[in-house]
């Protein structure tokens, strides 16, 4: 059993040396891929007209709040207490739907562009599982999560864009 133990301990350095020599290791700047798909441009005038429109939906919306608020400060001391009390409601009850509106455009906003980034990560993704397979990678890592690559650091960057058809 001893004998056993000691050839254990003898041969467990040596397979830790050839796996360590068969791994392969390269890294993608997936900001840089994603920077230059030409899907990141559509989503960026998506995304833009989807804010354009709800900014002018807000401008609207202020400037009744404003036309109200305006009104009801001229007007202030030829009204009854009761029409005065209505018309503050009135004056929060708006505020409340413009604050309201800002957090569904904000939560809108977000949800259309993960739902626009999202098949553009998973292009990104397959083609770079594709350049591992081809050139037999083991490990391929994003640089932006790494702290150091050393001079046999291997880019795969140039690879992945070509896969995906990019310059």
């Amino acid at each position: 059993m001893k004998k056993l133990i000691a050839l254990l301990l003898m041969i467990l350095p040596f397979a830790g040396v050839v796996s360590a020599q068969e791994a392969k290791i390269a890294f993608v700047n997936t900001q840089e891929v994603f920077m230059a798909m030409p899907e990141v441009a559509d989503m960026q005038k998506k995304l833009d007209e989807l804010n354009a429109k709800y900014k002018k939906e807000l401008e609207t919306m202020q400037s009744e709040f404003q036309k109200k608020y305006s009104d009801f400060v001229a007007q202030q001391d030829s009204l009854t207490e009761n029409i005065k009390v209505r018309r503050m409601q009135d004056i929060q009850d708006m505020q409340q739907r413009m604050d309201n509106f800002v957090q569904v455009a904000q939560q809108d906003v977000n949800k259309q562009q993960q739902d626009l980034v999202t098949p553009i990560q998973q292009k990104i993704s397959d083609a770079i599982k594709a350049v591992g397979a081809e050139q037999g990678y083991t490990y391929i890592i994003d640089p932006q999560v790494l702290l150091y690559t050393g001079p046999n650091a291997i880019d795969a960057t140039p690879m992945v864009k070509t896969k995906l058809g990019l310059k």
